[in-house]
């Protein structure tokens, strides 16, 4: 997560070499042709900045609140499952690092470590749900989750998978990594997302954990707004990495339709294709309150582990308070939508 792009394309040929060929596939690749993949890491480039000159920039402050938590940098961690394929410690080796750079961490349904184990070791976590066939199953790990968690975050572009043309190998994730979660004797099938999830699991899934929920998966105002009235208290702008449909709007160019669809009434996140401390401010500019960066965390894992992880989400951390300086704002609430133009659809 270094500042030139071709820092991270470095870190992903260290990742490469490290990794088994279809290990790096399934977590490098996306879906279809991959023109979303790599249409969300182009959006951020066109996004140009109008930076503020003669302002005391001495101190600069990347401090943010979400759902109400002070965070030391809006620079949070994305939920990736099956970290074991990418790193002997997995989740619980993330959840280190992150602790270490004071970010916050979201744990995957398809963690393969056990939700207590990875809870252990973090810092502020939030837990990843799929409302899964087996809504029994669902609600055990939310409630397991729930014990340690402060939020939930409902991925709602998951009815099913997208087609993902280099994930070659279907013997990838055996039962063990898939299932660590879910119990002795689980069906397999019945632990696949389920495909009638609607905007009433939202409030399903608060009464039965108690958390405040937020909707993963956001690309539509309208759709922004409906999760808002349904009692979500944020929203997600995310296409899945590039993962789900491919042709989905890039990350970037859905962001100021959905902020400026909800207002200040629930908070605003983002992902995909941020790489850069410059990109996470282009996030902010655009109306988002925090960033989850996944990729780049788990080519860190792979590369160096816990250590790798905490001095790869510090670093950009340290680089968005650097952009902030260039661009003449000092906090994070300063970041206003003037400090950029909107960025263009297209590639």
């Amino acid at each position: 997560m270094s500042v030139p792009h071709s820092g991270y394309r470095d870190l992903q040929d260290r990742a490469r070499r490290a990794l088994d060929p279809a290990v790096f596939d399934f977590f490098a690749g996306g879906s279809g042709d991959e023109s979303t993949l790599a249409a969300n890491t182009a959006a951020w480039r066109r996004v140009a900045l109008r930076p503020h000159v003669l302002r005391d920039v001495s101190s600069v402050d990347t401090r943010v609140r979400v759902l109400g938590r002070e965070l030391p940098a809006p620079v949070c961690v994305a939920p990736m499952g099956y970290q074991v394929l990418a790193h002997p410690g997995g989740e619980v080796a993330t959840a280190r690092g992150a602790r270490r750079a004071g970010a916050l961490l979201t744990v995957s349904s398809r963690s393969s470590r056990r939700i207590e184990e990875v809870a252990a070791e973090a810092g502020p976590w939030w837990f990843q749900v799929y409302v899964l066939r087996d809504r029994g199953l669902t609600a055990d790990l939310v409630r397991r989750a729930a014990a340690g968690a402060s939020a939930l975050a409902l991925t709602g572009d998951t009815p099913y998978l997208g087609r993902r043309r280099r994930d070659r190998d279907p013997a990838l994730i055996p039962d063990e990594i898939f299932g660590v979660n879910l119990g002795d004797g689980f069906d397999r099938a019945l632990a696949e997302q389920a495909a009638d999830v609607t905007y009433d699991d939202i409030a399903w899934l608060a009464e039965i954990s108690g958390l405040p929920v937020v909707v993963k998966g956001v690309l539509r105002g309208d759709d922004a707004r409906d999760c808002a009235a349904a009692g979500a208290a944020g929203v997600w702008v995310s296409n899945h990495g590039g993962r789900q449909l491919d042709g989905a709007v890039a990350t970037a160019v859905a962001l100021p339709e959905v902020a400026d669809a909800v207002g200040d009434r629930v908070e605003v996140y983002a992902d995909g294709g941020i790489r850069t401390g410059t990109d996470v401010l282009r996030a902010l500019a655009l109306g988002a309150r925090a960033v989850f960066v996944g990729r780049p965390v788990l080519w860190h894992l792979a590369t160096g582990g816990e250590d790798a992880v905490a001095d790869g989400l510090t670093s950009l951390s340290e680089e968005l308070a650097h952009a902030m300086g260039l661009a003449g704002v000092t906090t994070t609430a300063a970041i206003g939508r003037g400090l950029c133009a909107s960025p263009t659809a297209g590639t």
